[in-house]
């Protein structure tokens, strides 16, 4: 994609430019803060026992698989900036529809509307993001789902507060979707304004994935894998398998998720300095003593420290996939759409699965399926030593020799 006139933005508009798509990637994690939070209340309000709202929470997942591949086509139409403005407020407003639902019917399909604006308005920033990226001549992917990991703090810190004043989700929201739909639209007028050229095709509405892609997503899958299970089974394990309390059994979750802002708000000089290869290996042996902390020491502690480690290294590998995946080939956004359909697919068989397994087996089998994925993750790195069609190596994927040199 090109800038208007095919001439190139100055150090200082880039600067501003990155600032823009951070605060766009805030924002989009704010909404799910945002909604994440009131599950309750939306629980409650339809009527819906915890088998039915387990079938509800699987429709923003289909959603965004169902209407990823058009982000592509989106994005060549109308352009980069054009796309993610009309692309982003339709996610900010979506929040405002599941807390209107009076039933399971209509909760279901509020919740795909949901997902699919969430699915389409994500390709479009990771896509504006790896450009953006391209021309800044060094990692900021990393940094930018930091950003997003933030926002969705904020939403939820937020919705904890409006839960405990007992607020009416549908007030809540409605609040929250006028207010992130203003700072979205603000945000997306300092993002670049690229274009396709005349000479580019457009890509077709839908498609299979490139087979780079299909690659390069197997890593985003494991990391996601680890990511849902790491979430949703971590207070789990502690209470059921090492017979914690309440407390300490919680601590885990939040070990897990600070680790995991923390080193995507750091990863980017981690990438620039040692190749996103490197990293990814190095994460992904963090990731796998982690597990095997998680599966061998029965203490608290020992859980704790692995759950941490977990989520620090596998923090920065979705990030570095779309990044991948955006330079592996002539359609950025295409391939982004589809290493981002396979990592909403892990995210959402993996809590289930961790269950499934649990039920035959353990939840000590669980985590060791969790490790064999983190240590997958240092197997398949190599794959994500993507090159751009020219054939040059991009920015932030040059010769890992350099890359560590002070």
């Amino acid at each position: 994609m090109k800038m208007p006139g095919d001439s190139e933005p100055t150090p200082a508009r880039l600067r501003r430019a990155r600032i823009a798509i951070a605060a766009v990637f805030c924002a989009h994690g704010a909404v799910t803060g945002s909604f994440a939070t009131r599950i309750p209340w939306i629980q409650d309000h339809a009527g819906l026992g915890s088998g039915t709202l387990g079938l509800a929470l699987a429709f923003p997942a289909i959603g965004a698989a169902l209407a990823m591949p058009l982000a592509g086509r989106i994005n060549h139409r109308f352009g980069a900036r054009a796309a993610l403005r009309v692309l982003l407020a339709l996610w900010t407003l979506s929040l405002i529809l599941p807390s209107l639902a009076p039933n399971l019917p209509v909760l279901c399909m509020a919740l795909l509307v949901y997902g699919a604006t969430s699915g389409m308005s994500d390709v479009a920033m990771n896509a504006l993001g790896v450009e953006t990226e391209n021309r800044l001549g060094r990692s900021i992917m990393s940094s930018l789902h930091g950003m997003w990991s933030a926002g969705a703090l904020l939403g939820s810190a937020a919705g904890m507060v409006a839960a405990h004043a007992g607020a009416d989700a549908r007030l809540h929201h409605l609040i929250a979707a006028l207010a992130l739909t203003a700072a979205g639209l603000v945000a997306v007028c300092g993002v670049l304004d690229l274009r396709s050229g005349q000479d580019e095709e457009a890509p077709p509405h839908f498609a299979m994935p490139p087979k780079s892609a299909l690659l390069i997503g197997a890593i985003g899958f494991a990391a996601v894998f680890a990511e849902g299970a790491s979430l949703d089974w971590s207070a789990v394990y502690l209470r059921d398998v090492l017979h914690t309390d309440a407390g300490l059994a919680a601590a885990s979750t939040t070990a897990f998720a600070l680790t995991m802002a923390v080193a995507r708000l750091a990863g980017d000089r981690v990438v620039d300095r040692f190749g996103p290869v490197r990293t990814v290996r190095a994460g992904g042996l963090l990731a796998t003593a982690g597990g095997l902390l998680v599966v061998l020491v029965r203490e608290p502690a020992g859980a704790l420290a692995g759950f941490g480690l977990i989520g620090l290294g596998i923090a920065v590998v979705v990030p570095l996939a779309f990044a991948a995946a955006a330079r592996s080939g002539p359609a950025p956004a295409q391939a982004i759409a589809g290493v981002a359909t396979i990592t909403y697919t892990s995210g959402l068989i993996a809590p289930s699965a961790i269950g499934a397994v649990a039920d035959a087996t353990s939840l000590v089998v669980s985590f060791g399926l969790v490790t064999l994925l983190a240590f997958a993750l240092v197997v398949g790195a190599g794959l994500l030593r993507a090159k751009p069609a020219g054939g040059e190596p991009a920015p932030a994927d040059r010769d890992e020799s350099a890359a560590i040199r002070p």
